[in-house]
């Protein structure tokens, strides 16, 4: 448990933090779920629509502390990489 007050403190900026890192992950995992889906049904198309619209929401992620920038960069390799294979 926090005793100091800087503690406390540090203990609700935590709280808050987390919150909304939790709430961006969540956000970014729907982009990246959305091209996953589009790749899955085989509409080109609507991949690289998908794909356009998660890559800036990735490295924004990234750029923000959600994850590793190397992270964000090798998610959009390898779902470009798909998009791209697709007939």
């Amino acid at each position: 448990m926090a005793n100091t007050l800087q503690s406390k403190k540090r203990a609700r900026q935590n709280e808050r933090r987390l919150a909304v890192n939790k709430a961006r992950r969540s956000r970014i995992r729907t982009y990246i779920r959305k091209v996953e889906e589009a790749i899955a049904s085989g509409d080109k198309d609507a991949a690289q629509t998908a794909l356009r619209a998660a890559q800036p929401e990735l490295m924004r992620g990234a750029g923000k502390g959600v994850f590793h920038k190397n992270t964000a960069s090798r998610k959009i390799s390898r779902l470009a990489a798909r998009v791209k294979a697709l007939g």
